[in-house]
């Protein structure tokens, strides 16, 4: 047998050896792990901690998807890329929190207090944030759109280029707001307020800004009922 016969035979034979133990060595890495506990509340999907105190927790990067931290107190807390699909953060504090690229997709936010938080690129289609409070926050390309933001809080917020086409937000409270180069298209504003925001270069088109206080606004279609 030749020699480069038997290296061909031999790397074929580790080869298959890895094929073989791949499933069993990523089954026994999965066995092996064990979720990340912090005050009592085990980090996962779909876990239980209404009111815990997770006040500067790292949760960064994990799958929290359908979990109940309604009420919780997660003030400082680091949820960079955290999967947070459906998760309930009704009532919750989440004042300067870093969720920078979450997924919070169908995600409840009803009263919850974000002021000060970082929420760049985050990816919220269809959130639920009736009454919450983002005063301060930087939202900066943020995904909003078909969000439910009835009464929200956006005081002195960045929304550069934040998408929110088709949001609900009547009665918002946008004033100091950065919203330029924002897609507002058809999002429902009336009654809402726009002091001094800024509004250069956002795409309005079929935007509803029925009884819109607008003083001082930037760009604001100040002649929208003419």
């Amino acid at each position: 047998m030749s020699q480069s016969t038997s290296l061909r035979r031999h790397l074929g034979g580790l080869t298959l050896g890895a094929l073989l133990l791949g499933p069993s060595l990523a089954a026994a890495e999965d066995a092996a792990y064990e979720a990340p506990v912090h005050n009592g509340c085990v980090l996962e999907a779909y876990t239980q901690c209404p009111g815990a105190d997770l006040a500067g927790a790292d949760l960064a990067n994990l799958e929290l998807h359908g979990a109940d931290f309604s009420g919780a107190d997660l003030t400082g807390a680091d949820l960079r890329h955290a999967n947070l699909r459906g998760v309930n953060l009704e009532g919750a504090d989440l004042r300067g929190a870093n969720l920078n690229r979450a997924r919070m997709i169908n995600a409840n936010l009803r009263g919850a207090d974000l002021s000060q938080a970082s929420l760049v690129g985050l990816e919220s289609w269809n959130l639920f944030g009736q009454g919450a409070s983002f005063d301060g926050a930087d939202l900066t390309g943020a995904n909003l759109e078909f969000g439910r933001l009835t009464k929200a809080s956006f005081r002195d917020a960045t929304l550069h280029g934040a998408k929110l086409e088709m949001a609900w937000m009547n009665r918002t409270d946008m004033r100091g707001a950065d919203l330029r180069d924002a897609n507002l298209q058809e999002a429902k504003l009336s009654m809402s307020r726009l002091d001094h925001a800024d509004l250069s270069g956002a795409r309005l088109h079929y935007g509803n800004f029925q009884l819109v206080q607008m003083q001082g606004c930037t760009a604001c279609p100040v002649d929208w009922m003419d």
